[in-house]
């Protein structure tokens, strides 16, 4: 889905449709010298803004119009009709937007408007003197770049341990991985942005200790940088396995870049693979290495692939995609050894295998916040502004646990989209604007052709609703606790699962 946009489609906007067309909540999908353009009216208002998502294509004609937004039905981005600006990740590029008019009983669409930057909150009158970010995943630079565009103008220092680029993470275990997607498209942003944006990249930087007395980051090498505001932001690693044979050089975890071009390229000469583990890693790991001709078996200790978070009914489904692609499944069972060319496991089979890749779960790293004496239950705890009991240091995504208003419990996720947002956030709050963080939760699989779209949390359900037919791939699923929504999960639903979305933000 990568890359793909609406076609130039509909009428010619630059000559007019007649008002009775687009009624109020409307909208109309046209095109203005050459480029889709979707009409909505709201109200008195009519917008005109580019009919494309700026993330990954989809066709906002199909999205949901929340006052004057208007939410993208594949991600969830959501735009200001105004502005264009995107104001949830994860869509971080701006649309397109035309100047409208009304002549008589018609709506003409006009030039294209030139992309203003977008005008900054006012907030605390204590503007940091300079911010270092700790991190260079999603929540990392999303908050370095939320704060550009807010117009701040100190020094931020942006430190990650990759040696690549912040790229687009959920890319590396599905188009890219699978050979449907070019390397160009991975980057969140080209080299040259954080030059031009004055952001203090710096690639390779181990940081050793934060230094809460003097507001200081050390680096491996001593170095020391002092901060005003800080954002911990250091993300999860995988786990990794213990047994015997696991450190040979054809096994690998997935990550990084660098841990995506490994698989590649050896998948270029392996014709059998074993994946451990039937997590939505694991599994889209599995069906990219089926898109490129490799065989592949699946060897988890779960009765069904994806079963504690999506239930028995999904689990079973996934299962049977799967082994329809030809992968072959060894479940309720785990590796024991890995030897030269197979796996052994439990049960006392042997696999043959060329590579081996471990989807067995992340852990948040968490080393700094504890040895800096942060507050920690099971990730560090953040309040509803995601700052953590030392005032001035922050925290986000796959290491915070915050206080979420829809479970109203204290809860930590590990969603891509769930940290860019938070990185938003945490970047207002730490120039004063002190706003919750209450986006309700959301994250997207792809398998093959067929995409999961789950908004919400459930750790745990007493009840789950199926609407529709999953084995159809046409469906709607709930997981209900004591008669409440906690989550959904769609398949080829997408308008249905915006309206949840929106449903858990209003109940609250």
């Amino acid at each position: 889905m990568a890359g793909s946009h609406p076609d130039a489609s509909g009428p010619d906007l630059a000559q007019g449709v007649a008002i009775a067309d687009l009624p109020d909540g409307g909208r109309l999908l046209g095109h203005r010298d050459g480029e889709p353009v979707l009409l909505v009216r709201c109200g008195e208002e009519i917008f005109a803004v580019a009919a494309a998502c700026s993330h990954y294509g989809g066709p906002l004609a199909e999205g949901l119009i929340v006052d004057d937004t208007v939410r993208c039905p594949w991600h969830h981005a959501c735009f200001d009709l105004r502005t264009g600006e995107a104001l949830r990740a994860p869509a971080l590029m701006p649309l397109g937007c035309w100047s409208v008019e009304q002549r008589g009983d018609r709506i003409i669409v006009g030039e294209k408007r030139k992309k203003l930057s977008p005008a900054p909150r006012a907030g605390d009158s204590r503007t940091p003197n300079s911010i270092v970010i700790v991190g260079g995943g999603a929540a990392g630079f999303a908050a370095a770049e939320r704060l550009r565009r807010e117009q701040y103008q100190g020094p931020i220092i942006m430190l990650s341990d990759d040696e690549s680029l912040p790229v687009d993470r959920p890319n590396l275990s599905k188009d890219y991985l699978a050979g449907t997607a070019p390397e160009d498209w991975l980057p969140l942003r080209k080299e040259g942005f954080y030059a031009k944006n004055g952001i203090d990249l710096r690639l390779g930087a181990k940081v050793a200790e934060l230094d809460v007395r003097a507001s200081d980051v050390v680096l491996t090498d001593g170095t020391r940088m002092a901060f005003d505001k800080l954002l911990l932001a250091t993300g999860a690693e995988p786990v990794r396995l213990t047994i015997p044979g696991s450190d040979q050089p054809y096994v690998h975890t997935l990550r990084s870049l660098a841990d995506s071009r490994s698989i590649i390229a050896q998948a270029g000469t392996a014709r059998r693979a074993v994946v451990l583990g039937a997590s939505f890693i694991g599994l889209e790991v599995a069906a990219a290495l089926r898109t490129r001709g490799v065989e592949v078996h699946v060897v988890a200790p779960d009765k069904r692939p994806m079963e504690r978070v999506l239930g028995p009914q999904m689990g079973d489904f996934i299962r049977a995609l799967h082994e329809e692609h030809g992968v072959v499944f060894h479940l309720e069972d785990t590796a024991t050894s890995i030897g030269a060319k197979n796996v052994h496991l439990r049960s006392g089979r042997t696999i043959a295998a060329e590579m081996v890749v471990t989807g067995i779960g992340v852990r948040p790293r968490l080393g700094l916040a504890e040895a800096a004496g942060l507050a920690m239950d099971r990730g560090v705890l953040v309040d509803t502004c995601l700052e953590t009991t030392v005032p001035g240091i922050f925290a986000a995504g796959d290491i915070a646990r915050w206080p979420d208003p829809h479970t109203a419990e204290n809860i930590r996720v590990e969603h891509w989209v769930v940290a860019q947002r938070q990185g938003a956030t945490a970047a207002l709050n730490m120039l004063g604007h002190r706003i919750p963080f209450t986006d309700v939760p959301f994250f997207w699989s792809q398998h093959y052709d067929v995409p999961i779209n789950y908004v919400g949390h459930a750790e745990g359900w007493d009840a789950i609703e199926v609407e529709g037919d999953i084995a159809a791939r046409d469906c709607l699923v709930r997981f209900k606790r004591r008669g409440r929504t906690l989550a959904v999960a769609t398949i080829f639903r997408d308008g249905e699962s915006l309206a949840a979305e929106l449903a858990m933000e209003r109940d609250v």
